[in-house]
């Protein structure tokens, strides 16, 4: 009966060519001219790493800052929701139901002239266009 140890092969082993050491194969030795390829201790590199390296590269730091959300108010809304000698402030607009939050922020707010205004309002935080900022003076209010 045969032991596992006895077990030999039928073949000899075939030793791999060893190429470019002398001999009887030419200048080249079967590597061709020049390359990488032709190189003594050649390593390709993994085909992912040229993929990451040719994609192109974002600058800057982790986020981009967003601009802040603005929303538009024209005069003759402020004159329909608010009384004689109201503060308007982007926070008492939120209150009143005339914006909303968008992205969990009060929106920065700018006042155009469109419409009349008849009301003394007194404006805070707001950014103020020149035809509105006339119209709101001429009735009597003023902005901070």
């Amino acid at each position: 009966m045969i032991q596992l140890h006895q077990l030999r092969p039928n073949t000899k082993r075939k030793r791999k060519k060893r190429i470019g050491r002398g001999g009887k194969r030419g200048t080249y030795s079967g590597r061709g001219i020049k390359g990488q390829k032709a190189r003594a201790g050649r390593k390709i590199r993994p085909a992912m790493r040229d993929q990451i390296k040719k994609i192109p590269k974002l600058r800057g730091y982790r986020m981009k800052v967003r601009p802040q959300p603005r929303v538009v108010i024209n005069i003759q809304v402020l004159d329909k929701y608010f009384k004689d000698s109201d503060v308007v402030t982007p926070t008492e607009l939120l209150r009143r139901g005339l914006i909303k939050r968008t992205r969990m922020k009060t929106p920065i707010i700018k006042l155009l002239g469109s419409g009349i205004i008849s009301k003394k309002l007194v404006i805070k935080d707001c950014q103020v266009s020149k035809g509105a900022k006339e119209k709101i003076e001429k009735a009597g209010g003023f902005i901070h």
